[in-house]
């Protein structure tokens, strides 16, 4: 089958397609034709360094995919051959999702929502189940509650401003002037040209940051937060703030890292299908293109998803 794996761990354009054997389902794995692969910035930072992930023989980055059933291993009674279904099943471990194929446990996949062409679907399991798992059950976002995101017009960014919104909080931003109207289509309350406004002194009584920058904004967001409040933070735990000072301001803070999540892929694909969640995505790019699609999403200027079209 047709892949893309790095001929080294470094540059984009050590990205080179490559032909290797086809996977075959296990017990309790289903083998998936791929139709798209989305881009996360865990996979250009694999890229770099040739962490985030075990890794095989061949390394073949891509955790989010979408598409159709081709076979099911011994066990399998969720999915037959001819079924559309999106995952990022085998997270942190090789998934291999910029491939034609991928074989993989069948309970780390959901239904593909009706209403969603693959492209759209591919973009969605990571940055939505990350979104998810620290707004909802990380940090118990309620309604009424008030909650800063911070890159609000990113993959991970753009999907929990609705995620919270669906949930009946507040929502404040930050993003640069030009993404406003593109966060207030998806019902941001209030926003911060994070380029000429300080977020930490024009924020406060905050319950939930849901931090995707990472670095210094761990530390900068306590002053925003009520006690009692949660700082999620996504990228690394070397953003975490000092946590002497959280524990002063009485701030639980925490690093999480999104799971495979069956339940809450439903639970996604159900707010897909009420229409009180889409994803947006940003560039289309053959799956010969990833290093393309590396090079951009390093940039760091995206306004939702990357997506690899596979078949």
């Amino acid at each position: 089958m047709r892949a893309v794996s790095p001929r080294a761990w470094g540059a984009p354009e050590n990205l080179v397609p490559v032909e290797v054997d086809r996977p075959a389902p296990a017990l309790t794995e289903i083998l998936v034709r791929v139709h798209a692969a989305g881009v996360n910035p865990v996979d250009w930072k694999s890229r770099a360094a040739g962490a985030f992930g075990s890794w095989g023989e061949n390394p073949i980055l891509g955790y989010d995919v979408s598409g159709v059933v081709e076979e099911v291993g011994p066990g399998v009674t969720l999915y037959r051959p001819g079924d559309a279904v999106f995952g990022m099943p085998r997270f942190p471990e090789q998934t291999g999702g910029y491939a034609e194929f991928v074989a993989a446990p069948a309970r780390r996949f959901a239904p593909k929502p009706a209403g969603l062409s693959h492209v759209e679907a591919a973009a969605l399991p990571l940055a939505a189940l990350t979104a998810w798992q620290g707004l909802i059950e990380t940090a118990g976002l309620r309604a009424g509650q008030r909650v800063l995101i911070h890159a609000a017009a990113g993959g991970v960014g753009h999907l929990a401003v609705q995620i919270a919104k669906a949930h009946g909080a507040y929502v404040i931003g930050t993003a640069r002037a030009d993404k406003h109207d593109f966060l207030r289509s998806l019902g941001a309350d209030e926003l911060i040209d994070y380029t000429v406004t300080d977020f930490s002194e024009a924020v406060r009584d905050v319950d939930v940051v849901l931090d995707g920058v990472g670095g210094a904004y761990g530390d900068r967001s306590l002053p925003v937060l009520r006690r009692g409040g949660h700082l999620v933070t996504l990228p690394d735990p070397g953003g975490l703030p000092d946590p002497e000072r959280a524990a002063e301001l009485g701030v639980h803070t925490g690093w999480t890292i999104v799971e495979p999540d069956r339940l809450g892929l439903l639970e996604i694909a159900r707010l897909v299908d009420e229409g009180t969640l889409r994803v947006e995505v940003d560039t289309v790019l053959p799956l010969e293109e990833a290093a393309k699609a590396h090079a951009y999403g390093e940039q760091g200027r995206t306004q939702g998803k990357i997506v690899l079209k596979v078949a």
